[in-house]
């Protein structure tokens, strides 16, 4: 058995511990307390606590760093993409592999053990089980005019079969990109199959720009002109006149097994029916304003009750993987909401929410030992304050299990 000690403990479950310990044995927690502990390692002063869970990114686009400048609205950002990931075709191109190994060696560099993978290829399910990172990956579909919504859902569920029973580190699910880009049929047949598939979830980007919005509720606007030149708007398609959510809803689609993602344009409305239904919020802050989105209302999510999490989006639309800094940028746009709310959305919420739950997220006994420790300087006395200042790299530093 190993036990760490250090200035700070946060259990996440429970406060913060001056002066706490956590004990490990074969890659699980055996125990956490306070107080002096024999043939403990002493960490100084710093601050142990579950690594960190990234609910939202898109390693495979880590290519773009660099190639996708910030925009004013959401759909140039979109067309930007689009045209730069024209050049690359091939997904097991040496530089989009070599750049999602990087980004997530990046990503574990700075605290974080558990991610929320968007996938169009699953090229990165090898990288991450090769990484030793956990994982929940989104195999996501596209088709705004799907002929056939059942057998394409049926085509994607036969490319999860050798990719293992869904119980280990890297688990693979399904999962629609966003309203504007999947039929309504195909929303219905990924919900069956998600029906079918109880140990699974599934994540949707929603409500995230003011041209979503305007395409779902008035059928105009920019989005319809983009599907219009794509040749994707279906001959007589009408818009549902609805809200994301309410839209999202009367497909039946949302639920405690969905992972919103963005939801900025949300209204007060929408969030009391997302935290009805039991759905996670995934906030992306820095990616938001990047993208022309806007800054995600996130003292509404809190007040609503909805539960959060946090991820950092792409590097397509943040200058790294760092989710420190996205709480950085959430305490700055969210000064009332506690510090403790938002660590334990990077943290708690979203293991729950990817599915993890019952291994990650939290320190208790039992659970595995995916732990990092933060130096902390001396005299600081709200922890939970300083972890969410903007913890850099060199600041942090992974426990053995």
């Amino acid at each position: 058995m190993t036990v760490f000690r250090a200035a700070w403990v946060l259990p996440i479950a429970s406060p913060p511990m001056r002066d706490g310990w956590v004990a490990v044995e074969g890659g699980s927690i055996a125990g956490v307390g306070r107080g002096a502990k024999p043939d403990a390692i002493d960490l100084g002063d710093a601050a142990i606590l579950p690594a960190l869970v990234n609910a939202h990114t898109h390693l495979e686009l880590s290519y773009l760093r660099g190639c996708v400048p910030p925009a004013g609205r959401f759909v140039d950002w979109i067309r930007a993409v689009m045209a730069a990931r024209r050049e690359y075709p091939d997904p097991q191109d040496r530089r989009i592999l070599g750049a999602a190994r990087a980004a997530l060696g990046e990503a574990k560099a700075s605290g974080t053990g558990l991610l929320g993978d968007i996938s169009n290829t699953l090229v990165t399910v090898t990288l991450l089980e090769e990484a030793g990172v956990s994982a929940r990956v989104f195999y996501e579909l596209l088709g705004f005019n799907a002929d056939d919504p059942a057998g394409c859902v049926r085509t994607a569920r036969g490319a999860l079969g050798a990719l293992g029973d869904g119980s280990g580190r890297v688990r693979v699910s399904l999962a629609p990109h966003a309203p504007y880009s999947v039929a309504p049929g195909l929303f219905t047949a990924l919900r069956r199959d998600l029906d079918a598939h109880p140990s699974e979830v599934t994540s949707v980007h929603l409500a995230e720009s003011r041209e979503e919005t305007e395409f779902l509720q008035a059928g105009t606007g920019v989005w319809r002109e983009l599907l219009s030149e794509l040749g994707v708007l279906p001959d007589g398609w009408q818009p549902p006149g609805l809200s994301t959510v309410a839209y999202l809803t009367t497909l039946g689609f949302l639920d405690s097994r969905v992972l919103a993602v963005h939801a900025v344009q949300c209204t007060g409305n929408d969030l009391a029916a997302l935290k009805a239904l039991g759905a996670t919020v995934v906030s992306c802050p820095r990616s938001n304003r990047w993208v022309g989105a806007g800054d995600p209302p996130l003292d509404a999510f809190y007040g609503a009750g909805v539960p959060v999490a946090f991820g950092t989006d792409s590097l397509a639309s943040v200058d790294d993987l760092n989710l420190f800094e996205e709480l950085a940028r959430a305490r700055a746009l969210a000064p009332r909401v506690p510090a403790r709310a938002l660590i334990e959305s990077a943290t708690w919420h979203g293991a729950r929410a990817l599915g993890f739950g019952d291994r990650l997220g939290t320190l208790e006994g039992g659970k595995e030992a995916s732990l990092i420790s933060v130096r902390v300087p001396v005299g600081v006395d709200d922890v939970e304050e300083y972890l969410v200042s903007g913890i850099q790299p060199d600041a942090i530093t992974w426990l053995d299990r």
